[in-house]
């Protein structure tokens, strides 16, 4: 008989012979499955956030911050700034002939979150005349766009999903006057986490003058440099440019590369528990199954039969626990949309994303553990003494 057929026969009785060891079995099963569920949830939260910001911005827009500024909360631009911004060479025009941009005016207020009633800060920003154009991608789903000069918002898709009163027709307080909801807007990315008002309106009503930002349309993304350069070069000016993808991928930069090393920290510490519940799963095994063994090898079954038909068991009880974690990781949490603290405190609304791509990094991973579980108990079974044994009896 070959080296393979042995090892399958050896497998198949193996196999059968689980039931009667049900209880040791499933160690194995739920330890790996316990290591890949932790492992892909917390990967496909990092991923969900990763992808949600990459979505954002476009590579042929850029935005203008006060020098220093490490978010838009944090930067002040004059209107004498903005004035300067919007004469730069490098952008787009619109059949007006004026830049397609945005001059804006950002701030957090505090909404209640829909599930457990919590408070917590969402992103209100005050957009100019011309976001229309600069953000094509916005689109109205419900409602309509706001108007300027009014007491009008327009709330993200996301913003909506999460926090209490942000359907069309609702009324915010913002500094002792009511701004009324009018629409919701979806854009795939991370600005749907936001509501947007007037700027000028806003500024109004919180009696301030000065802008945090500038959002400009570039003739294109090759524009950038130049764009880039009349700013800076600029002496009246103390400002920061940015590609906008760049600018919001550094926003989230820390809490998504954090998620990942816990992700894989958690999953190695567990990884080490999963092991030595295989290894004593399978010692077990082994030990219980001495006699049969023995019986196998003196019948003529060889070492690496054995050694394979170990090995083999081990890494179907870890597969087994990694697809049935894997499956539900992806039932429960795929497309199940969360919320965490942002740049200045604002919530960053986005869905987990447990993809085929991750759901295959958990179950290579779960094999492993199984594999590295099973090599020690492997290898005693192949130098069990077959006379010894069989002398015992």
């Amino acid at each position: 008989m070959s080296a393979f057929r042995e090892a399958a026969a050896i497998t198949a009785l193996n196999l059968r012979n689980v039931p009667s060891r049900l209880g040791m079995s499933l160690v194995i099963v739920v330890g790996i499955a316990g290591v890949v569920g932790v492992l892909i949830s917390l990967l496909a939260m990092a991923g969900g956030l990763a992808s949600t910001v990459a979505n954002t911005g476009r590579p042929d827009r850029a935005i203008v911050l006060h020098s220093g500024s490490v978010s838009e909360l944090a930067s002040a631009l004059s209107r004498e700034d903005v004035l300067a911004i919007l004469d730069a060479p490098g952008m787009r025009r619109g059949p007006d002939g004026k830049p397609v941009a945005s001059a804006e005016a950002v701030t957090v207020i505090e909404m209640t979150k829909a599930g457990d009633g919590t408070p917590a800060n969402v992103t209100l920003r005050g957009v100019g005349a011309g976001n229309a154009a600069l953000r094509p991608e916005a689109r109205i789903v419900a409602g309509r766009m706001l108007r300027p000069a009014l007491r009008e918002l327009v709330v993200g898709k996301a913003a909506q999903s999460q926090f209490r009163g942000l359907a069309p027709g609702s009324r915010i307080k913002l500094r002792g006057a009511d701004w009324t909801v009018v629409g919701v807007f979806e854009t795939g990315d991370a600005q749907e986490s936001e509501i947007w008002g007037d700027a000028e309106t806003l500024l109004s009503a919180y009696g301030r003058s000065i802008f945090q930002d500038v959002t400009v349309q570039l003739e294109g993304p090759d524009a950038f440099d130049r764009f880039k350069a009349a700013l800076t070069a600029n002496p009246r000016l103390a400002v920061d440019v940015q590609r906008e993808p760049d600018y919001y991928e550094a926003q989230t930069r820390i809490f998504a590369d954090t998620m990942f090393y816990i992700g894989y920290l958690v999953g190695a510490i567990m990884t080490v528990g999963a092991i030595f519940a295989a290894l004593n799963t399978m010692y077990s095994a082994v030990s219980a199954r001495t006699v049969e063994i023995a019986t196998l090898r003196a019948i003529g079954f060889g070492a690496g039969a054995v050694v394979s038909s170990v090995f083999a068991e081990a890494l179907l009880l870890s597969l087994a626990g990694a697809v049935v974690s894997a499956a539900l990781a992806w039932l429960v949490f795929n497309g199940h949309v969360v919320s965490i603290s942002g740049a200045g405190h604002a919530q960053l609304i986005f869905p987990i994303a447990v993809t085929p791509g991750l759901v295959a990094r958990g179950i290579v991973w779960g094999c492993v553990i199984g594999l590295l579980g099973g090599l020690a108990p492997a290898i005693r079974a192949a130098r069990l003494p077959v006379a010894t044994v069989l002398r015992a009896l």
